[in-house]
């Protein structure tokens, strides 16, 4: 966005004119191109038409260019990133998604810094001449980080995302540090990319809260069309024990909804053999959804199903990592007893 200087509305930013409010980027040497959509859209009002729109965009020319900037409204920033990882599948080119808190207008604007910093990152490379970051991420207020591990934890602050269960890929300081162990590993074959565009919209969330009455938890299970569910429950997976709300969930299993059990705690993973509750849940059906994001799970949901797949399917994969966007209790303690490591950002190339 940028501030109307007239009446201080703020409105759509016309990139035609990027090089004038950033002339930091012309400093790049490298061929930058961009592509604004028509009309811009507030973030808030994204849906699954605009990710298949921004996978068909990167298609038609992923050929053409080292790595690829998404600069996004915040709001609904980390369901694109983690839409776009799964709608991206063999991506060996870095797709960063970044913005800003301040319109680029503003004297004090962090867009600036967020932008340059995101197109550095989208070019660089190993000594090997690989991208150094494969995957879709966002960057934001010095950190880089997996896109469907993030999510926005501010409203007024320049550091408006973390990712809480999953380390950060670079710091940019002074220099961009890297964190290799942590980045995925590129597909061998560059003919294995391909996009994925369906993507079905016929789930739900369900957040419990003390006092939570049947009706809302009846309404929400048996929204007409309604094939998942992400289940917000409290700590490492638990929820209320009380007959109704377990007859409630046996019988949306049975009709072969998906419940994905996620912890409203932003750290921390689903364990439901911790704890009496959780285990009742695990014996109804539901499915763990470990340490992943709420953001993730609802468009991880939408992905499989956009699919074409049956219930038993989705929550088979559901349980398995498609794009490092959940770790298994194994792989939580295996990370914990791992080391970090560094390295430099190469020198920009073509983007």
């Amino acid at each position: 966005m940028i501030e109307n200087p007239e009446t201080g509305v703020l409105e759509a930013f016309d990139f035609t004119y990027l090089s004038e409010n950033v002339p930091e980027i012309r400093r790049f040497g490298c061929k930058i191109d961009s592509i604004q959509f028509d009309p811009p859209m507030d973030s808030a009002a994204i849906g699954t038409d605009l990710w298949s729109h921004l996978a068909e965009t990167i298609a038609a020319h992923y050929n053409e260019y080292d790595g690829f900037v998404i600069l996004h409204g915040t709001d609904t920033m980390a369901y694109t990133a983690s839409a776009l990882s799964f709608m991206l599948e063999g991506l060996s080119k870095p797709v960063v998604l970044t913005g800003s808190q301040l319109p680029i207008g503003k004297l004090r604007t962090d867009g600036k810094e967020n932008l340059i910093t995101a197109i550095e990152i989208a070019a660089a490379h190993t000594a090997d001449g690989r991208a150094q970051v494969p995957e879709v991420c966002i960057f934001f207020e010095n950190y880089l980080m997996r896109g469907n591990r993030t999510s926005k934890i501010s409203a007024d602050q320049f550091s408006a995302f973390d990712s809480y269960n999953y380390p950060r890929l670079a710091f940019a300081g002074i220099d961009i540090r890297y964190e290799p162990a942590y980045i995925l590993t590129p597909p061998i074959n560059e003919a294995a990319f391909r996009i994925h565009t369906s993507m079905d919209p016929h789930v739900s969330y369900l957040k419990l809260f003390p006092g939570i009455l049947p009706d809302v938890v009846k309404m929400t299970l048996n929204i007409p069309g309604l094939k998942g569910v992400v289940l917000e429950t409290y700590g490492s997976g638990n929820a209320p024990m009380e007959p109704w709300f377990l007859n409630l969930l046996k019988e949306a299993v049975d009709r072969g909804i998906v419940i994905v059990n996620v912890t409203q705690c932003v750290m921390g993973y689903v364990d439901m053999g911790r704890y009496e509750t959780g285990n009742h849940l695990q014996q109804l059906g539901i499915v763990s959804g470990y340490d992943s994001t709420a953001e993730c799970a609802i468009t991880k949901l939408m992905f499989l199903f956009g699919q074409g797949y049956g219930p038993e399917e989705v929550r088979r994969q559901m349980n398995m990592p498609l794009r490092g966007e959940i770790s298994t209790n194994q792989m939580v303690a295996q990370r914990h007893n791992g080391y970090l490591t560094t390295i430099t950002a190469s020198s920009v190339c073509n983007l």
